[in-house]
């Protein structure tokens, strides 16, 4: 009987976990280029060993019970990015884009306190940004840099005008004359599971170097006749509201099944412990 209390303890805490992904998902309901996540449970087996020492038992770090090994209930075992494509909504405006093939992604060097990283996104709103030399900056709306094939886009001003065609190249106009003056770095996500959520609707690497794969197999590059997007609009969330409602009841009652378990734990321990 205590162990359904424990079991049912245990998964509270990580129903609660999804319901924190569930929400997060419905609070980007409106958010450009939003990718939904979705929670996936394991089950946490519980193993009985009488034969620990006293070393191993009191183990620092260790969050089982004396004689158990491995816990019971179950646990938040990953949340998995949905990349899927949303609905493509135009906009009219000229360096907004939206990247028509799944697991596609625009590349963005993200640098606090003087480190740079690279990060990747679906929000196509782009800007020009002023670099105060003449020049300007193809940017996301932080202001960071979005790269292109030889690193950051940076254009001369005087320009008539700017505009982003289907396979990714910048092209600017002047004098009357429409050159081609960079090109997008278009990435694609091979297992988008491993990505890590950076804030700001990004997405980053997991830190390769203590893990058993490379770079390379989470991102490749993606050729330039395989590049395919859409200009002059953006790509909404592909959350579905129906979908999320549904998760959210589910969970909830879940989690009040689970509470109840521990209600009727105590009334029968009640019990117990009145008898003669």
């Amino acid at each position: 009987m205590n162990r359904m209390a424990v079991q049912a303890a245990v998964t509270m805490k990580q129903l609660q976990n999804k319901l924190d992904v569930v929400s997060h998902n419905m609070a980007n309901l409106e958010t450009t280029g939003y990718k939904s996540r979705n929670a996936q449970f394991t089950s946490l087996l519980t193993q009985q060993i009488n034969n620990f020492s006293d070393e191993e038992a009191n183990a620092l770090g260790r969050i089982t019970p004396n004689g158990i090994r491995l816990g019971s209930g179950a646990k938040l075992g990953q949340v998995n990015m949905n990349l899927s494509l949303g609905t493509v909504k135009q906009t009219g405006r000229g360096l907004d884009l939206a990247l028509l093939e799944d697991n596609h992604l625009l590349q963005v060097d993200v640098t606090n306190n003087g480190v740079t990283e690279r990060r990747f996104t679906r929000d196509g709103t782009l800007y020009l940004n002023e670099m105060g030399n003449g020049q300007v900056m193809l940017s996301n709306g932080q202001g960071h840099p979005i790269v292109g094939q030889n690193g950051p886009i940076i254009l001369d001003t005087g320009m008539e005008d700017v505009s982003i065609s289907s396979n990714g190249s910048i092209q600017v106009t002047r004098n009357g004359q429409t050159t081609v003056e960079g090109q997008l770095s278009i990435v694609q996500a091979i297992r988008p599971q491993f990505l890590e959520a950076a804030g700001n609707n990004q997405f980053r690497l997991p830190d390769v170097t203590a893990a058993a794969y490379n770079a390379g197999d989470i991102i490749q590059d993606v050729a330039f006749g395989d590049v395919a997007l859409q200009t002059g609009a953006l790509e909404s969330s592909n959350v579905n509201m129906a979908t999320q409602m549904t998760e959210m009841m589910e969970t909830q009652r879940a989690y009040q099944f689970n509470a109840r378990t521990i209600s009727m734990h105590d009334q029968m321990r009640g019990l117990v412990n009145q008898l003669r």
